[in-house]
């Protein structure tokens, strides 16, 4: 059992890991603003952090940011739960059915070869300007490595586990459920941080082509409409904090309460 040094010793690891991280942002912030102030590029399209800092404050202020990440984080939640259950779902049954793996894989490879913004001007042929033709694009990005990774990871399965649940009687659902999943959840995580990286990109992309009432991608783009290169800016950090944020927060929770305790990865 791990004592009380051992602890103070992670969470020591941590600080020193959180702030080599964060070092180099401000390094890159510094060398940024000298490049700023040193006048190599127009002010209005190289703007100084005190501008961008500026450009946040009012975002703020007026409740633009905050409309605009609540717009946001709802597509892309509301698209991804969408998109992620079924490509789960027919991953592990995939993984135990070779007819099925047979009969899908065809597809799944080649939709899979398509970037997902190539399917933003069809999907909104389909549903419409909108909230319903973003959040369909992000569940079908996300769905495909979700699938896909947990596929490899129920391939990766022991042999001698199945064989085990199958002489004590498991059927093929308690098969999936108890043995299955568990063993090859170190490869879901990883298919859902893809899923979810993935459609977090294309939905920020289909915000800035298509018209939606909000969201950060909005925001960037309506900033372009005015050469406003502050607030484009101040919206991408926000964009790169949540995504650090959705990382840290959830999938390294899960991950630190799953594998990492039952030793099948290393914990940070």
């Amino acid at each position: 059992m791990a004592g009380p040094s051992s602890a103070a010793a992670r969470s020591r690891d941590l600080l020193v890991d959180a702030l080599l991280g964060a070092s180099v942002f401000v390094v890159l912030g510094i060398a940024w603003d000298l490049a700023a102030h040193a006048g190599w590029f127009p002010a209005r399209l190289f703007p100084t952090l005190g501008s961008i800092g500026d450009a946040f404050l009012h975002l703020v202020h007026d409740g633009v940011l905050l409309k605009a990440t609540k717009a946001t984080l709802g597509r892309l939640v509301a698209g991804f739960l969408l998109g992620a259950t079924p490509g789960l779902a027919l991953g592990l049954l995939m993984g135990r059915f070779a007819w099925l793996e047979d009969f899908l894989m065809p597809v799944v490879d080649f939709f899979y070869s398509i970037p997902g913004i190539a399917y933003a001007p069809l999907f909104v042929l389909w549903f419409g300007v909108g909230d319903r033709a973003a959040i369909v694009i992000v569940a079908f990005t996300s769905s495909l490595p979700v699938l896909l990774n947990t596929w490899r990871g129920v391939h990766s399965v022991r042999e001698i586990w199945l064989r085990a649940a199958r002489v004590m009687g498991a059927s093929d659902a308690t098969t999936i459920l108890r043995v299955m999943f568990p063993a090859s959840l170190p490869y879901i995580l990883a298919g859902l941080r893809i899923g979810l990286g993935n459609g977090w990109r294309v939905l920020i992309a289909v915000e800035m082509l298509t018209s939606v009432s909000a969201g950060l991608g909005w925001v960037i783009f309506n900033s372009q409409q005015f050469l406003d290169s502050a607030t484009m800016l101040a919206a991408i950090l926000v964009i790169g904090v949540i995504g650090v944020a959705i990382e840290l927060a959830v999938f390294g929770s899960i991950e630190r309460r799953t594998i990492a305790r039952w030793g099948m990865a290393v914990s940070k």
